[in-house]
């Protein structure tokens, strides 16, 4: 049988054709929202009593919506999993227990693999809330909580495709995300902490002290150092800067390579200054508690590349650079 050539690309024709499937997807979800009431509280409230996880099963394309929707949950306070149907008939069921709620995704509700275990997931005591599109379906009629996901177009010009019912189950699950940490009080720093990778992580949970230079590496002299160890202690640490210390261990100044080329510049006999008479006062002081991106905004108030850190007892503890905040990618 000979191969029918496709049509030449039509440009306009695409950019129609994606144009209207937005205007589809979009009025769908809108009256999705509309058609939401007890079924999407009361999943939210089986979730947020859960005893358990939240397990997320579905087949085909809700399957991959399924993944996706226990990853936001599990990413915002919600202890969730994918469980495949057709994975647990052969033995993953042994992955649910009693006081888990299994929310089951399919837009007609009939997915023979799903409809397979329903009876074995009712056995074990979980809560089971069903995302259809249909409310009479076998898997509504087993469901202790019905959310509806139903559709009345798919943007597929065959109307076959899943397209428009999975962009609702897609924002359904999105939908239940958010009320959830909304009403578990889930904030920036709970959510720092399950992304410690993600840029959010490292600005909210790295600290100063986790970055700081320290000890020996930090260059420091007392005030009435000869101009030359002031030099030798910025050239051998490579910071750039010199701290100033005083008796009590607390910074009283700081001398920058921008304060010697000044002092070049201007012709000054260097070598019988001492530190107390180069050094500039009151130099940007940050907690080794604080945390990094706090230092990060200290320099780039006050247009510097270097802070001195101190303890609680304001003592010179280490010393902080733009450089060290880049390469743990704060800033």
């Amino acid at each position: 049988m000979p191969v029918t050539a496709p049509p030449p690309f039509d440009a306009a024709r695409a950019l129609a054709l994606a144009a209207r499937t937005f205007e589809i997807e979009a009025r769908e979800l809108l009256k999705v929202a509309g058609r939401q009431g007890d079924g999407f509280a009361g999943a939210v409230r089986a979730m947020l009593e859960c005893g358990g996880r939240v397990v997320v099963t579905g087949m085909g394309k809700s399957g991959h919506v399924g993944r996706k929707i226990a990853a936001t949950l599990a990413s915002t306070g919600t202890p969730a999993f994918f469980l495949h149907p057709a994975e647990a008939s052969h033995g993953d069921l042994g992955m649910l227990v009693a006081g888990d709620v299994v929310l089951a995704i399919s837009n007609s509700g009939e997915s023979e693999e799903l409809a397979a275990i329903l009876p074995a997931i009712r056995r074990v005591g979980v809560t089971l809330v069903a995302m259809t599109g249909r409310a009479d379906s076998t898997l509504a009629r087993h469901a202790d909580v019905v959310v509806s996901s139903a559709v009345d177009e798919e943007a597929c010009p065959l109307n076959l495709a899943p397209t428009a019912s999975t962009t609702a189950q897609m924002a359904l699950g999105d939908a239940l995300a958010v009320a959830l940490l909304d009403a578990r009080g889930f904030r920036e720093e709970d959510f720092a902490r399950s992304h410690p990778g993600g840029s959010l992580g490292r600005k909210l949970l790295m600290h100063v002290h986790d970055l700081m230079r320290s000890g020996d590496d930090v260059p420091r002299v007392g005030p009435d150092a000869p101009f030359g160890e002031l030099l030798r202690q910025m050239t051998a640490k490579g910071l750039g800067f010199t701290a100033v210390v005083g008796d009590d261990g607390r910074p009283v100044g700081i001398f920058t390579d921008g304060d010697l080329r000044r002092l070049i510049e201007h012709g000054d006999e260097l070598r019988a200054l001492v530190a107390r008479e180069v050094m500039h006062r009151s130099p940007k002081l940050v907690r080794a508690t604080a945390l990094a991106v706090e230092a990060a905004g200290v320099m780039e108030q006050h247009r510097i590349t270097s802070v001195l850190v101190v303890d609680d007892a304001g003592r010179l503890v280490g010393a902080l650079n733009s450089n060290d905040l880049m390469r743990a990618k704060v800033i």
